[in-house]
């Protein structure tokens, strides 16, 4: 019963990793994002990310910390965009 416990009390919850994305569907993401910054200079505030499609790569700039996504959309934050892109 102790030993049962005692590994109850050390336990930690797994360190929660980002799901894994394919390279093509952050390059479209990130062309995304780039042509919004080109076409649309007068628009401010910090942008979160972009929610993509991932079958079609067609996306939009998202400026919400949760956005609510379709059966088929992931979201890719800015700062992976940024990170791949360089």
């Amino acid at each position: 019963m102790y030993a049962l416990r005692q590994e109850q009390t050390n336990y930690t919850a797994p360190k929660k990793q980002p799901p894994l994305v394919d390279p093509a569907v952050i390059r479209a993401a990130g062309q995304i994002y780039y042509t919004h910054c080109e076409v649309h200079p007068e628009i401010t505030g910090q942008p979160s990310g972009v929610a993509i499609n991932r079958v079609t790569h067609r996306g939009k700039v998202i400026f919400t910390s949760q956005p609510v996504l379709l059966p088929q959309e992931c979201f890719i934050p800015l700062s992976q965009i940024e990170s791949y892109m360089y």
